[in-house]
């Protein structure tokens, strides 16, 4: 434990201290989120810090685990009765967008020669629920930090986009203004990340004098979304075992052997319990508040954990590689937002 101490305290607290104010200041802009502040708070910071010396060790561990217990822990916002429930309706939708991100994801990333790490964060962050996802996916293909800020930043400037421009754009195309059902669907499915669902919904809501009718519906159905985190990361993680396996019989060494246990990633389980736990303890009367401190430290982890993978960032190979993960990005979000259209034109949502 002492050693522990020594080699990784200063970094967490570095981290923890830069995405205390990053945190604070998401909630004042929620748009741009707290998230997007804290690794744009440690982009800056290492562009005039070369040696990170005695602090390094720290800072990577929190780009890892603390990145873990934040996914775990949203396991705790999570009723999974209320969103089987009311999420049924969405879920043709959601399937049918997901499918469309990673299917854009794989083929541009294919024709662009973009990174691969880098294409299957953008990919599962567009169609799942942005850094949320990112931060799930990340650790189980191995993305290193320059992959996760670069895919960070593409779904934040589409997530920013999306909550100005959806609103008029549901007003253009004829959503309903008495009820927030139809845009609340279209907003859960096509806005990325839960902040920019949230303030989308909630300007239809003021728009239109619904109350919290469209945010209810948005973010029940964005809940809904997340949950694909379980089955994706599992492809995922198995995918990446068949690959190192792969990869250490090419180099001669048979000793690598496919293992599910091993391929497993143990947090998502963690996260899949927490979410079982929420649902059992709000069925047998507990109060939903309850887990409200856990969202929030959640919330406060992927800062935190956004921090250190800034810290870890090159902020000029990013700019000079932007272009095509941004040409993805853009294709992922243009996509995903005409099949949830289509979808419910097709199931007469309006």
């Amino acid at each position: 434990m002492n050693s522990f101490v020594k080699k990784h305290a200063s970094g967490i607290l570095l981290c923890a201290a830069i995405a205390l104010p990053s945190w604070l200041l998401g909630k004042v802009f929620p748009i741009v989120g707290g998230a997007v502040i804290g690794i744009i708070a440690g982009m800056v910071i290492a562009l005039f810090w070369n040696d990170k010396k005695g602090f390094d060790t720290g800072i990577r561990w929190t780009s890892k685990y603390i990145l873990q217990t934040a996914v775990v822990l949203l396991g705790f916002g999570m009723d999974l009765g209320v969103i089987f429930e009311t999420g049924r309706q969405s879920l043709p939708i959601i399937i049918c967008t997901i499918t469309t991100s990673l299917v854009i994801a794989w083929i541009l990333h294919r024709a662009l020669k973009i990174q691969g790490n880098t294409s299957v964060l953008i990919g599962v962050g567009s169609s799942i629920c942005g850094g949320s996802a990112i931060a799930a996916t990340a650790p189980v293909i191995d993305a290193d930090d320059d992959e996760v800020a670069q895919a960070i930043s593409v779904i934040f400037f589409f997530n920013v986009l999306a909550a100005i421009l959806f609103p008029v754009l549901g007003h253009a195309l004829g959503f309903s203004t008495n009820s927030g059902d139809a845009f609340g669907i279209f907003a859960g499915t096509a806005v990325n990340d839960t902040s920019s669902v949230t303030a989308a919904a909630s300007t239809w809501d003021s728009m239109w004098g619904l109350g919290n009718q469209t945010l209810d519906k948005a973010v029940t159905v964005k809940l809904t979304r997340t949950l694909a985190i379980i089955p994706i990361t599992l492809v995922l993680a198995i995918a990446q075992a068949r690959k190192q396996e792969r990869e250490c019989e090419a180099d001669g060494n048979n000793k690598s052997s496919f293992s599910l246990r091993r391929a497993f990633p143990m947090f998502i389980l963690y996260f899949v319990l927490a979410a079982v736990v929420t649902t059992v303890s709000i069925g047998l009367g507990a109060s939903p508040a309850v887990f409200a401190p856990l969202k929030e430290l959640s919330k406060f982890f992927i800062v935190m954990a956004m921090v250190a993978v800034g810290l870890n960032s090159n902020v000029v190979k990013l700019i000079r590689s932007g272009g095509r993960p941004l040409i993805l990005g853009a294709s992922c979000w243009a996509g995903i937002t005409v099949v949830s259209l289509l979808m419910q034109h097709v199931m007469d949502i309006w």
